[in-house]
């Protein structure tokens, strides 16, 4: 995920007025800590793979945390992990080699027990390793879950980027759980607090819906429980290769939009049909709906054979906190494995704009960081990152900073327990992909005699020949923008006049950075008229074969 858990929660559950510049913006940043699945779970999507029944939504939005899947690890201070740490080599390394710290701390109330088991502290991140106990309820397709997980230190300071997850220990009839922060000690040792706010247990509910996708129309659908008052889809056609669902759910309970998560499932044959590309959940409306888009084939959901649920979660029991362990944090075990590296290299031949500073390497990860000054905002230009080690190849995500030095980048990797490094290993940084953003067409188009008639015009951009569609339907004015060329990455976003008095419009679509797809759909609310200028904020071009490589050590 590009931009982190912590900045999706921001915005899901903070009731504050929020500017939305760029759609592909953010929600393509949610790159970190594989709340989607590119190479180096670095990429968004979480809505187009959702499971039905599995939890997999609940785990990412509730917890704002990653689902991890089965491999086998290492036990931690005589302690099955399970299946927990898929993607985390680095922390089974660290763990496998014993520079885990042990905790042994239980907190039991109302007959649920959390107990922490392990921490691990280095440069780049802490780790804290935990169970929770929830008796016969535990597994029995129900999801219990720790929210508002934070560790503090003595003055009180946290992490800018902090996340947790827990999966059901089938064997062993408990939840294995993992919570990392990018806060770690300044000094060897530092007394923390790690603090819970609640323990919930929720439930998956579905309410039938008789949609109509063949008509272009907002449909509702009335709910009237458990928090939610009704729910709203639109249908756009993209030809046969997608269609695409707007939803809107209002809810006469707000909190129950913390952790409802309300989302269209589709069924042909009474099998689940999968989502056709990614899409996007929780951009609030302008009346504080929870928006989302999902994608599905056309061929896939045939209109006489699909049946459309409305699938969302209910809160079926709250445990309040606080949950509170205190303890003594210590990166001395990892401190003599860790090599800094102060550095000054250019992220590609010719770009001023990004350029490499640090690296660190500890026993469980190494992080490239990078300062970009892009404009509009500091942003990398590759989509996929990699990591050459000693002969080697390890596939990174990008973490974004959350703190006021917002220009700072930093690309992880997860180090494997038999990959040795030293000052002299060899280490190259790698990026593919280039996408780059322009803001030099600032010429309008001129839309005339405006109706519920599509009109299509071509009009040249970047040298790439792209089509606008415009159309009325209702009292909302439609803009679409798409090329035949994959290498216009699309428009960002459109206005209507400039200056004080320019109408900025909503996007309904969602595209994200490499992913192919270049259409684009604005929609102006309310509009009056038969003409417009339409400008844009700004457009994006693709190389998907372009890649740069940076020496970082060694020969």
């Amino acid at each position: 995920m590009d931009r982190t858990e912590a900045q999706l929660k921001r915005r899901l559950n903070e009731d504050q007025e929020l500017n939305y510049p760029d759609f592909e913006q953010m929600w393509g940043r949610m790159e970190q800590a594989g709340y989607a699945s590119s190479k180096g779970g670095s990429r968004a999507g979480a809505g187009s793979r959702v499971r039905h029944r599995n939890w997999r939504k609940v785990t990412v939005a509730a917890s704002f945390s990653v689902v991890l899947m089965a491999v086998p690890v290492y036990a931690a201070v005589q302690y099955d992990w399970g299946s927990l740490l898929d993607h985390r080599s680095g922390v089974e390394a660290a763990l496998s080699q014993n520079l885990g710290q042990p905790l042994g701390q239980t907190i039991t109330k109302d007959g649920v027990t959390l107990t922490l088991h392990t921490a691990l502290t280095d440069e780049n991140r802490t780790v804290i390793l935990y169970s929770l106990d929830v008796g016969p309820d535990g597994g029995d397709g129900k999801l219990w879950n720790i929210n508002g997980m934070t560790l503090k230190d003595g003055p009180g300071r946290s992490g800018n980027q902090e996340f947790n997850n827990q999966q059901w220990d089938e064997k062993n009839k408990r939840y294995n759980g993992y919570f990392e922060t990018d806060w770690t000690p300044d000094q060897e040792t530092a007394k923390v607090s790690l603090t819970a706010e609640r323990i919930q247990l929720y439930s998956q509910q579905e309410v039938d819906l008789k949609l109509d996708t063949d008509s272009p129309e907002r449909q509702s659908f009335p709910v009237n429980r458990d928090g939610l008052e009704s729910f709203s889809v639109q249908p756009f056609k993209e030809g046969t290769d997608h269609l695409m669902l707007s939803t809107a759910a209002i809810f006469d309970d707000p909190e129950a939009k913390n952790w409802a998560f309300p989302q269209i499932t589709a069924y042909r044959g009474g099998q689940l049909v999968k989502n056709s590309r990614a899409g996007a959940m929780g951009k609030p409306g302008d009346n504080g709906e929870y928006t989302s888009v999902q994608y599905y084939k056309p061929a896939d959901v045939p209109k006489d054979q699909t049946v459309y649920k409305l699938d969302y979660t209910k809160l079926e029991r709250n445990i309040d906190g606080p949950w509170a362990f205190d303890f003594e944090l210590s990166k001395k075990k990892m401190a003599g494995a860790t090599i800094k590296t102060a550095l000054d290299l250019p992220l590609e031949a010719g770009n001023t704009d990004n350029r490499i500073e640090q690296m660190v390497v500890t026993p469980t990860q190494v992080r490239v960081s990078v300062r970009s000054k892009a404009k509009p905002f500091s942003e990398l230009p590759y989509v996929n990152y990699s990591l050459e080690v000693g002969g080697r190849t390890l596939e990174g995500g990008l973490w974004y900073s959350m703190s006021e030095d917002k220009e700072l980048i930093a690309v992880r990797f997860e180090r494997p327990s038999d990959l040795e490094i030293t000052k002299d290993t060899p280490m190259t940084l790698v990026g593919n992909y280039k996408v780059t953003r322009h803001g030099d067409d600032k010429k309008p188009l001129q839309l005339t005699n405006i109706s519920s008639e599509k009109q299509t015009v071509i009009r040249e951009t970047g040298g790439y020949p792209v089509q606008w569609t415009y159309y009325m339907q209702g009292e909302d004015l439609y803009v679409e923008t798409r090329s035949d060329d994959p290498k216009f990455g699309g428009v960002n976003q459109t206005h209507i006049g400039t200056g004080k008095d320019r109408i900025v419009s909503k996007i309904v679509s969602t595209k994200f950075r490499g992913d192919g797809n270049n259409r684009s759909i604005d929609v102006y609310e309310n509009f009056k008229g038969t003409e417009a200028s339409i400008y844009m904020f700004f457009y994006s071009t693709n190389e998907p074969d372009k890649e740069t490589r940076v020496q970082l050590q060694g020969q």
